[in-house]
């Protein structure tokens, strides 16, 4: 939720961010008129309510010839209030139904505009050159028995497979080293639920316009989160943190799920779209003041994880119009994927700034004992969809793929997975 005391000293910011974004710059004056709406409304109720509380003082100390006159006018002005309250009540929903309509405002120097409009920030690593015709993920998958893909549709239907074998365990390796990896970053591992309740995922910012790729399950009132950034940023949901000199770091491992809504046609091969994924995702609670560079603390941790596993790779600046609602500035690294000739997304890092936190009510208390909204940040650290680039990068010409070497102590010293016979 955008901070209100923004919205009243400078509306215009919003509106520039909401053009940025492309997205609706009228819900800025709703909310300008419903927050003076609200404001009338609160001061009506406050206002009768200490004159009720006055009355009341009159009718306690009142003779008893006066106090049947007074405790009719008590019974009218107790019902003034509670008339009052229901419409300030009225007035409070009303704000907050537009609020939760304005996206995050952007940070400076974000791009503007929508999905291609990104900016390049720098290419690392060498595209493989192949003096062989080069299998896709999907193809490698099944030769080396590592990707069921046919068994899986058949029992879940398109979009769903099996790892198999020495897929099973690339996986595993690769979350293991990144849990590592994060655990020497100072992050706490969690394995997360995987359903949470709906004020959680509306809190973190999921139950807007791409609510329709989020599963529900009625008959509960639970969905299933498409990552654990949802838990983790609904983990301290609520609390006042009361030791906030560092940033407080976890890494939550957890199946993810998407309904993949709208994206008919689009990556049908293969393992790169699909409804059911592993995911290790860092989450970061700090002061506001230093999100910034905890957001570039991520990029590099992330960066560092696409190197172990040898992967050529680039950081985009993620324009306005393609940030989720949450986040004010987010980067995207993509790894090159040679059967397609493209880059693809494998890992994102977001600055949700206060947005989060306030929608969630999660504060820390300052060297003054004042209570602060905080920033959260995501960025995920390994993920299913990396063995897409891994098995397609590292394939060599006898139809092995080449493990990492970072990978082989999780794999008891694996050099290579080589075709089934």
């Amino acid at each position: 939720m955008i901070d209100l005391s923004l919205l009243r000293e400078n509306p215009d910011a919003i509106r520039l961010s909401q053009r940025a974004r492309e997205a609706d710059e009228s819900l800025v004056d709703q909310a300008l008129e419903l927050d003076k709406t609200n404001k009338a409304a609160l001061q009506l109720f406050e206002k009768l309510r200490s004159e009720q509380n006055a009355h009341g003082k009159l009718v306690a100390a009142a003779p008893k010839e006066e106090k049947a006159s007074l405790v009719a006018q008590a019974q009218s002005m107790a019902q003034q209030v509670k008339d009052a309250e229901a419409k300030a009540n009225q007035a409070g929903e009303a704000l907050n139904a537009v609020l939760y309509k304005i996206d995050n405002v952007v940070l400076a120097g974000v791009p503007a505009g929508g999905e291609e409009d990104f900016v390049v920030l720098r290419e690392e690593g060498t595209k493989p050159k192949f003096d062989f015709k080069p299998l896709d993920h999907a193809e490698l998958g099944e030769s080396l028995d590592v990707i069921d893909i046919e068994r899986g549709v058949k029992i879940s239907g398109s979009r769903f497979y099996f790892l198999k074998g020495w897929g099973a365990r690339l996986e595993l390796a690769m979350m293991q080293l990144a849990l590592d990896q994060a655990h020497a970053a100072g992050f706490t591992p969690l394995i997360t639920p995987t359903l949470v309740r709906p004020e959680v995922m509306q809190g973190t910012g999921f139950l807007g316009e791409h609510s329709s790729e989020i599963y529900y399950l009625e008959a509960d009132d639970l969905y299933l989160t498409g990552t654990s950034e949802v838990a983790l940023a609904g983990y301290h949901s609520g609390e006042i943190i009361d030791d906030f000199s560092e940033p407080l770091r976890y890494a939550g491992w957890s199946t993810c799920y998407r309904r993949e809504a709208g994206s008919h046609g689009k990556d049908i091969k293969g393992i790169l779209r699909v409804h059911q994924f592993n995911k290790l995702e860092m989450f970061s609670y700090c002061k506001p003041e230093d999100a910034e560079a905890e957001h570039e603390r991520m990029l590099g941790w992330q960066e560092e994880m696409l190197k172990k596993c040898e992967l050529p790779y680039r950081v985009i600046d993620v324009a306005a119009g393609d940030l989720g609602s949450s986040a004010a500035k987010k980067y995207d690294v993509e790894a090159w994927v040679p059967s397609q000739e493209k880059y693809r997304e494998l890992t994102s890092t977001s600055n949700c700034t206060t947005f989060q936190a306030r929608r969630l009510n999660t504060r820390y208390r300052d060297e003054n004992g004042k209570t602060q909204m905080l920033a959260t940040l995501n960025g995920t650290l390994a993920t299913t969809r990396w063995l897409v680039a891994i098995l397609e990068n590292h394939q060599q010409s006898d139809g092995s793929v080449s493990v990492p070497e970072a990978l082989r102590p999780y794999l008891g010293g694996l050099e290579k997975i080589s075709p089934k016979a």
